[in-house]
């Protein structure tokens, strides 16, 4: 491979250094910023059912943890579901346990630039436990859950019980001020609290029903529960805000017109050398005296030497 090399003189290189680096300066400053770019991005999830209960089973000599989750969703891949039951096998005898049955149980988690949101339906929906396959735990009317995040905004969530809610046969009021505690006598007990909101700077999260169940009917053993159940939970974190933008570089300013400066003036004081005050001669007279008379010898010799030639 044939190269030709060509060298530059020092001043000149550096010169030429100084152009290309302040020429690759705009370049340089983006690959940073490319670099630091981390393109992660924000989460949300929806579940319409999530049980956390053990079954004792055989007077408490058995136990069968009964953990089901119905319609459960998570993104950034965004995903919806909306399936209508949830069952649950080897805890009724060896037959099917339907744990959740309702018209309507939608889940949707969605991530979109800069936004990541969760939503949770639930409609006409009961929950039964082992040990009573007659007696709904609950029944509920209509619940919903909302959990938004948006980058750079504060986040959201938002929950609403909608209709009456039955538990154990009882209908109840439940209010978003405390728990609300239902017992009935020889078959257990459940304490529910509503609309469990909360938020950070960058996350929310929205349950609308969230039950402590107790059962043992008739402290019999034959099936007791124990343990939490929740509906329509929604949860999100946002992206990262965008970072600012650099300034862009301020417009240089004009400085006003240059004005003419006049004659230039002496700077220094007046020549002390003998015979330059009257000429008005200054520092460089006795150079310019020399180079004159440099050139009329030059001259001379030059004329000189041309007569010898003549």
């Amino acid at each position: 491979m044939n190269s030709t090399n060509f060298r530059m003189p020092a001043r000149r290189l550096a010169t030429v250094a100084a152009a290309t680096t302040l020429a690759a300066g705009p370049a340089v400053l983006g690959g940073a910023s490319a670099a630091h770019a981390t393109g992660e991005q924000g989460r949300a999830s929806a579940v319409v059912l999530r049980t956390g209960l053990d079954v004792s089973l055989l007077g408490r000599t058995a136990n069968v943890p009964l953990a089901v989750a119905l319609n459960e969703v998570q993104a950034p891949r965004s995903a919806r579901k909306t399936a209508l039951t949830a069952t649950l096998d080897g805890v009724d005898g060896g037959r099917p346990f339907d744990v959740l049955a309702a018209e309507t149980a939608d889940a949707k988690a969605t991530v979109t630039d800069g936004t990541a949101e969760a939503t949770t339906e639930l409609a006409h929906a009961k929950v039964h436990v082992p040990g009573l396959p007659l007696l709904s735990l609950i029944e509920i009317e209509g619940v919903t859950s909302k959990a938004t995040c948006e980058a750079g905004k504060t986040p959201t969530a938002s929950s609403n019980l909608l209709g009456a809610v039955t538990v154990l046969g009882k209908k109840v009021t439940v209010t978003a001020g405390g728990p609300t505690d239902v017992k009935v006598p020889g078959v257990g007990e459940v304490r529910l609290d509503l609309s469990t909101n909360a938020t950070t700077s960058r996350s929310a999260a929205a349950t609308a029903l969230q039950l402590r169940v107790s059962v043992d009917p008739l402290k019999l053993g034959v099936a007791a529960v124990e343990g939490t159940l929740t509906l329509a939970k929604a949860t999100c974190e946002a992206p990262p805000a965008p970072a600012a933008s650099a300034a862009p570089p301020a417009e240089a300013k004009p400085q006003g017109e240059v004005k003419p400066q006049g004659e230039a003036k002496p700077q220094g004081g007046p020549a002390k050398e003998a015979g330059l005050a009257e000429t008005g001669g200054g520092s460089l007279t006795p150079y310019l005296a020399g180079g004159a008379l440099a050139l009329l010898v030059a001259g001379g010799a030059a004329a000189a030497s041309a007569r010898r030639r003549g």
